[in-house]
């Protein structure tokens, strides 16, 4: 047992290396010495690497991307860690090329599942072509268009209209022709979550 107790812990260094961060407070952790950001409250947490904890963030994640699969969210995670760099960052970098979440980002839709229907009902045009899938992966450079029958939804209409959130800088919209651009894959401090999102336990809930 005290073999893979010492596997197991060696193993969450390795991650807490990784993303740069100590994401559970421990003493022995190798960032200690890095500085805490204000968002990063692990250290006031009675049980930071608890499930629940985990759990709740993957679900958070999962659901405000409109309640993706857990069998296409763990592909998503897999591909974030395979990926250079931060496998937490990675991770929101992909969910936001989603077609439906460049939709979203670019406010001719209400929410995340209007995105997804206007998608399925074959609204929307990629780089001139229809497309009816809404977990499309976008490249930067890629254009989406919405189709003449699209443009008199009162619910697309209402969203351009609308004060509530503003359009993201690697999103270049032009309502006017209901038309935007994908600029650049963001990172997590672009994307305009109006709950703090923690991808790093995502990343934790999926290395267990």
């Amino acid at each position: 047992m005290a073999k893979s107790d010492h596997k197991r812990h060696s193993a969450k260094h390795k991650i807490d290396r990784r993303l740069g961060v100590n994401l559970w407070g421990r003493p022995k952790s190798p960032v200690n010495a890095r500085e805490y950001g204000p968002g990063q409250h692990g250290q006031r947490r009675k049980k930071p690497t608890d499930f629940g904890v985990q759990l709740m963030a993957k679900q958070k994640l999962k659901g405000y991307y409109g309640n993706i699969g857990e069998k296409q969210f763990k592909k998503y995670y897999q591909a974030a860690a395979r990926g250079k760099g931060d496998t937490g960052q990675n991770l929101i970098g992909i969910l936001e090329c989603r077609l439906d979440a460049i939709l979203y980002r670019s406010k001719m839709v209400p929410t995340v599942f209007a995105a997804r229907q206007i998608i399925n009902h074959g609204h929307i045009m990629l780089n001139g072509k229809r497309c009816n899938i809404a977990s499309v992966m976008l490249k930067p450079g890629d254009e989406i268009a919405l189709k003449e029958k699209a443009k008199t939804i009162p619910a697309v209409l209402d969203a351009i209209a609308s004060v509530e959130r503003d359009v993201p800088e690697y999103v270049d919209v032009n309502h006017d022709k209901f038309t935007a651009k994908f600029i650049r894959i963001p990172t997590l401090d672009e994307v305009p979550y109006p709950v703090q999102m923690e991808p790093n336990l995502v990343v934790e809930y999926y290395s267990r």
